[in-house]
């Protein structure tokens, strides 16, 4: 069962670009009969490697803006404690009702960005592969250099990320979520950053914010299941190498707004069952 509840995660992170990480938890909610606690950890892991795998692929492609990435997981490294504090305080209805209102935030921005800007409904995780000059946009906090690409940074520029990478790290910690559903469309709002560097640069800050929420969590004494994580670990790779085979023929607006509507389910079922 963790296998192919890996599977599952690893397709849907290979598909849907940022925001597909939400699903982890969930699958492992109903599939294992976990609450979203105990689901953290393990779904953390498996968003780790398979973020880590996404940078590995797009940083072939000079997409990933390196320096913003560490800042922000440099920063989500000290917000990530105070959410995983607030977690344990936390009553598991409570949870369970946060996360399933995060679920309806996402869906939404799936389905709204699919209809606004399907080019970047098509954009996924597995498959950054080619941008161009049409596809930046975004606000006057952080330019990019025409030129490299690169970020060119003011104070301003800096606080922002900072911010971005703040959020994440908190929502990291309290939910067990990756947070790219936070950190694209920041950076998108925030900077002139395609959507391809975006989605690149926001897997590199996904995977070293998650590695270490999931070294805090240890270190504050969670238990962690590795029999049940290494499988869902190894089943969520495979999913996202499938993910990447199959990401050119089915990634587009329509896929991402089925996966809205699978999201806005499982939050009713997560308040079900809450």
């Amino acid at each position: 069962m963790s296998v192919v509840l890996g599977l599952l995660v690893g397709l849907v992170l290979g598909l849907t670009g940022a925001g597909g990480s939400v699903f982890a938890v969930p699958l492992l909610v109903f599939g294992l009969g976990w609450t979203p606690l105990q689901a953290a950890p393990v779904a953390l892991i498996a968003v780790c490697v398979a973020a880590a795998f996404g940078t590995v692929v797009a940083w072939d492609l000079s997409f990933v803006r390196y320096r913003a990435a560490l800042l922000m997981s440099f920063v989500g490294l000290f917000t990530a404690p105070l959410g995983l504090l607030l977690g344990l305080h936390l009553p598991a209805p409570a949870l369970g009702v946060l996360f399933a209102g995060v679920l309806v935030v996402v869906a939404t921005r799936m389905w709204l960005q699919a209809r606004r800007h399907p080019q970047d409904a098509r954009v996924v995780r597995a498959t950054v592969h080619s941008e161009s000059a049409d596809d930046a946009r975004g606000g006057p906090l952080c330019r990019s250099s025409v030129d490299s690409g690169r970020l060119l940074w003011t104070p301003r520029c800096a606080s922002a990320i900072v911010g971005i990478g703040a959020g994440s790290g908190f929502l990291s910690g309290l939910l067990g979520v990756g947070g790219g559903f936070v950190i694209v469309p920041a950076l998108r709002a925030t900077t002139t950053l395609s959507v391809h560097s975006a989605v690149a640069t926001s897997l590199m800050a996904i995977a070293l914010t998650s590695a270490g929420t999931v070294a805090t969590m240890l270190a504050f004494g969670r238990p962690l299941p590795w029999l049940v994580a290494l499988p869902f670990v190894a089943g969520a790779l495979g999913g996202m190498l499938a993910g990447r085979r199959l990401a050119p023929r089915l990634a587009g607006p329509l896929m991402q707004q089925c996966f809205a509507v699978l999201m806005l389910i499982a939050a009713f079922a997560l308040l079900t069952r809450t």
